[in-house]
Parts: C-alpha cells; sequence; structure tokens
C-alpha cells in the first residue's frame, strides 16, 4: 500500500488515559512525519512510557485517536495488530537480551518468527547487522553477559533495525552508559535512522541524547504536551517549566509544585 507523504507516520488526537483517579494522559494531541525523528522529555510520573505503550498497543486509551500511517489503530483485531508490529522496531531500556541466547539468535529473533529461514541464513544477517552498529563477527557467537553495557545497547539496535521497520521506538537509549558511550549510541541512533528512512519517537529525560537526535522535541508535564517545537528551539523556551527542565534546575515551577503541601 503506498501511503502519502502528506499523512502524518504517526497522529495521536485528544488521547486520554487514567488509571483508578490518576490522569496519567491528558489530551494528547501529536503529530510526527515520515522520516522525522521526535523526542518525547519528561520527569518520572509525567505519561511518556504510557504514551509509548499506547502507541505500541499494549495498553488502551480510554479515549482519542492513534492513527498509523492513516490507519486507526485503537479498535484493531489481533491479526490486523499483528501485521502493524511488523512496522515497529523497539530498542528498550536496559537492551531487553534475552541472556539464554547468543547475540546472533537475540538479532535475528523476530526475523526467524517472521520469515522461516537457515541458520545460515540468520548468522550473516546477524552479522551484516552488527557491522552497521560498529561491532565485529566474531560478536555474533557471544552471550550478552559477555559484553560491556554500551556493547548491549548496540547488540539491541541491531535487533531493533534487523526486520526493516518504518518505525523505531527508543526507550531511555543512553540510561546506564557514560557520557562517551552515550554519545556513541546517539550517534549510531542518528546514523540507523537516516540511512535506513526511518521514523522515530523516543522517550529520555537525559538532554544531551534529546538534543542530538530529535529534530522535534515534544514535553510532557502532569499528562498534557506543554511545549513543542525544534529541538534547536527549546533552550529558548519562556516556559519557566520547560526551562527548569531542560537546564536541570533544582530549583523552579516543577520542584514547587512537587514540594506544595497537601491541603
Amino acid at each position: 500500500m503506498n501511503i502519502s507523504s502528506d499523512i502524518p507516520k504517526i497522529e495521536l488526537q485528544d488521547v486520554k488515559k487514567t488509571f483508578g483517579k490518576k490522569v496519567v494522559l491528558d489530551g494528547i494531541n501529536l503529530t510526527i512525519a515520515k522520516g522525522e525523528s521526535l523526542v518525547a522529555i519528561g520527569g518520572s510520573g509525567t505519561g511518556k512510557s504510557v504514551l509509548l505503550k499506547c502507541i505500541l498497543g499494549l495498553i488502551k486509551p480510554d479515549s482519542g485517536s492513534i492513527k498509523i500511517d492513516g490507519q486507526e489503530i485503537t479498535r484493531l483485531k489481533t491479526f490486523e495488530r499483528n501485521d502493524l508490529m511488523r512496522k515497529f522496531g523497539m530498542l528498550f531500556q536496559g537492551g531487553a537480551l534475552f541472556d539464554s541466547i547468543t547475540v546472533w539468535e537475540n538479532i535475528t529473533f523476530a526475523a526467524r518468527q517472521q520469515d522461516k529461514m537457515t541458520i545460515a541464513k540468520a548468522k550473516d544477517l546477524a552479522v551484516e547487522k552488527l557491522a552497521s552498529v560498529g561491532l565485529g563477527a566474531e560478536v555474533a557467537l557471544l552471550k550478552p553477559a559477555e559484553l560491556s553495557g554500551g556493547m548491549q545497547k548496540r547488540v539491541a539496535l541491531a535487533r531493533a533495525i534487523c526486520t526493516h521497520p518504518e518505525i523505531i521506538f527508543f526507550d531511555e537509549p543512553t540510561t546506564g552508559l557514560d557520557p562517551i558511550m552515550a554519545d556513541v549510541i546517539n550517534e549510531l541512533i542518528i546514523k540507523c535512522t537516516r540511512d535506513l528512512g526511518l521514523t522515530t519517537l523516543s522517550i529520555t529525560h537525559d538532554m544531551a541524547s534529546a538534543s542530538k537526535i530529535a529534530d522535534n522535541i515534544a514535553m510532557l508535564y502532569k499528562g498534557k504536551i506543554i511545549w513543542h517545537g525544534k529541538a534547536k528551539e527549546i533552550y529558548h523556551s519562556k516556559d519557566s517549566f520547560v526551562d527548569q527542565f531542560v537546564h536541570g534546575r533544582a530549583h523552579g515551577p516543577i520542584t514547587d509544585s512537587l514540594n506544595k503541601p497537601i491541603s
């Protein structure tokens, strides 16, 4: 199916989600164009992870619309959702590699579920993807426990791109890495996504990472998007909540609201 370039790759309209009395998403409106890298930032508990899970279909929103390539996905049947999931790749926080199997088996896990392939073909595919993230063929035979944290992230990225997805979701891609390795991962994310023409949605609280990999940034606060614009412009925002977060200041309206006495 040919998708018009005018149709957003991802589009959310008035998406709401509550858990009991807690409002987590409070009317999210967000559009991500084909080939765009959007990063959602915000502190813990602001709704970033729930937003991601709603798009992935792991959580059903209470109301609102979520469209992928113009297709409403909140009411899909199981077989329709399985087809949709082929468009997605995911780099989980911490990598989420399977400890009991080798690197090549991890990288090709989903690909082998989708398409019948020989072991030799799967190993060749894994080596190809390892090369794309700067790792040698010898890594393919190792177990995840034998890898450093940075190497595990690279393997997880290789797995995310292995099935030729159209959209990749990054969940805190640089968590747990030192500044140098974090920047290596950021560079690889940019290279892989641009080389493959992917659309990406990342969630993070790491402003160095967000500034580097994002075309646009959306900031969530208390379940709402309070700022959305070009990545290079966010440091000049006149919004006091955004300003405090992006500059990492201890004092400001965010901490004031957290410290507000309960009446």
